[in-house]
């Protein structure tokens, strides 16, 4: 666990070594918790109860604010319309999880508000849905900063060095639902969500008290990230990890139905929210190795740069 508290504000004796540990976690796993949140629990309750309500709704509904483009990613997408893969073109992505079905969610999709010719799709009339999560959007966003100066800081890079690329916030808020389904949905290997990585800079997720998140191991095998209470998950995403020459692991992960507790009933399993905040570098960014993670004994660059918007929409656009 990481506690964020050291880096919100500024602390010779304590700042430096929480940016090492943030770093050293990256390394590592490319997974960890972090602690000591600014946003308000009241404030994520809210939005909590805002998304179950909205996916409540009748489905005409939610299908009255379709996602449309990879490129705005933004809107309602149903069941079974997306496969999270691994895979770069459809192709892939149908040969990888032909068997396996599709993903057993629904989701909804929010950018920042302020982007030309790719409105968000709000719900008729509701203006607290809307303020709502552009105020946990902004918060986020504001969280994507810290984060990134912390991992600047631990690099031996100016703190600022990554403060034009996060100063749009083309970051993308999605509000998740897995519904009840019944037990022998997921006969055969089918999962909640298929094996994958995230593809932008961090993903900050808030899971509920369901639980269900696996990150892959090395040797193959999967390891519970548990719900902790109080508790922000975060993981680095393919462009950190290019950003980084692969010193940052952006490691793969899937969502799983965690087994029936004792005692409940075994014909169904339950719902589960989650809210993944997904964090990119600004869509007219170019990214590629950093000072300091190629030169000399290093190896040289692992990648050859890339545009953060069109390494985002080539990702969507295999999946959907």
């Amino acid at each position: 666990m990481v506690s964020l508290a050291p880096l919100l504000k500024y602390d010779p004796s304590t700042t430096p070594s929480a940016a090492q540990s943030l770093l050293s976690a990256l390394k590592s796993s490319g997974f960890l918790y972090l602690t000591d949140s600014p946003i308000p629990p009241s404030l994520l309750s809210h939005v909590y109860k805002l998304s179950a309500e909205f996916f409540a709704r009748p489905s005409e509904e939610k299908n009255a604010l379709p996602w449309t483009t990879p490129r705005a990613n933004r809107g309602y997408s149903g069941m079974g319309m997306e496969k999270t893969s691994l895979g770069m073109s459809k192709e892939e992505v149908e040969k990888e999880r032909g068997g396996e079905g599709d993903d057993q969610k629904e989701s909804f999709e929010i950018g920042r508000d302020n982007e030309d010719g790719q409105p968000n799709q709000w719900p008729e009339g509701d203006t607290e849905f809307r303020k709502t999560m552009m105020d946990f959007f902004e918060q986020c966003k504001q969280l994507h900063a810290v984060v990134m100066k912390g991992i600047a800081l631990a690099l031996n890079l100016d703190p600022e060095f990554f403060a034009d690329f996060v100063r749009q916030g083309d970051n993308t808020l999605r509000l998740l639902h897995y519904p009840s389904v019944p037990a022998g949905a997921f006969a055969n290997g089918r999962v909640r969500a298929g094996l994958h990585s995230d593809y932008g800079s961090i993903t900050l997720l808030f899971q509920d008290s369901r639980g269900g998140l696996q990150v892959e191991r090395e040797d193959g095998g999967f390891v519970d990230v548990t719900p902790i209470e109080g508790t922000i998950v975060m993981n680095a995403g393919d462009l950190l990890s290019r950003w980084s020459n692969g010193l940052i692991q952006s490691t793969r992960h899937r969502v799983v139905e965690p087994p029936l507790k004792m005692g409940k009933d075994e014909e169904w399993y339950p719902p589960r929210y989650s809210v993944a905040y997904f964090c990119n570098p600004d869509f007219d960014r170019t990214i590629e190795a950093l000072p300091g993670t190629w030169e000399d004994s290093k190896g040289g660059k692992k990648w050859k740069p890339v545009n953060s918007g069109d390494y985002l929409e080539q990702r969507l656009s295999a999946t959907y």
